[in-house]
């Protein structure tokens, strides 16, 4: 994804991220993991007050968007960020300058 107009290509694959973000939870899991660094899947369930397999099912679809990658060590994975995707993502949607009031964001309604 480069910044500018998408051609259908770009766009389906700009569609198909957004889709995978476009959950609260999936959401959670993505600020948790970001301020985290990197965090282990163990971790997860009491942090967004969500089940094993409803946080395993929820990982999967953000590692299957690209959103985030996953490690496994013996018994557990551990998850971080791909900022690339997210550097793409900002690009796509018209540049890396967050808004000047961010809270605009979080009170849209």
């Amino acid at each position: 994804m480069i910044g500018g107009r998408l051609d259908d290509a770009q766009a389906a694959e700009l569609a198909a991220v957004l889709k995978a973000l476009a959950d609260p939870v999936r959401l959670q899991l993505v600020s948790i993991i970001g301020a985290a660094g990197e965090i282990c899947t163990c971790d997860l369930p009491a942090l967004v007050g969500r089940s094993q397999p409803t946080v395993s099912h929820h990982l999967a679809q953000l590692v299957k968007a690209g959103l985030v990658t996953r490690e496994q060590r013996g018994k557990w994975a551990w998850f971080r960020l791909r900022p690339e995707t997210f550097a793409a993502l900002r690009a796509a949607l018209g540049g890396d300058t967050p808004p000047a009031d961010a809270r605009a964001l979080t009170h849209a309604g």
